[in-house]
C-alpha cells in the first residue's frame, strides 16, 4: 500500500500546484466587481499626493 501512496505522490503535488493556481486566477478573473478596486489600490504606490498629517510622535516635542 505504502509503495502505491509513494508512486502518486509526485502527481498528487503537481496536481495541489495546479489546484492553487487555477484558485488564484479565479479569484482574480472571475470578480470584475473588483476590478476598479484592484487598480486603483495597484496605482497607489505611483501617486504624487502630499503626504498625510504628521503623526504625533513625529512632532517636536517641548516636554523631552
Amino acid at each position: 500500500m505504502s509503495e502505491f501512496l509513494l508512486s502518486l505522490y509526485p502527481h498528487l503535488r503537481a496536481l495541489w500546484v495546479v489546484w492553487f493556481f487555477l484558485l488564484f486566477v479565479g479569484m482574480l478573473v472571475l470578480r470584475p466587481s473588483k476590478r476598479a478596486a484592484y487598480e486603483e489600490a495597484g496605482a497607489i504606490p505611483l501617486r504624487d499626493e502630499p503626504l498625510g498629517p504628521r503623526r504625533r510622535r513625529d512632532l517636536p516635542d517641548a516636554r523631552r
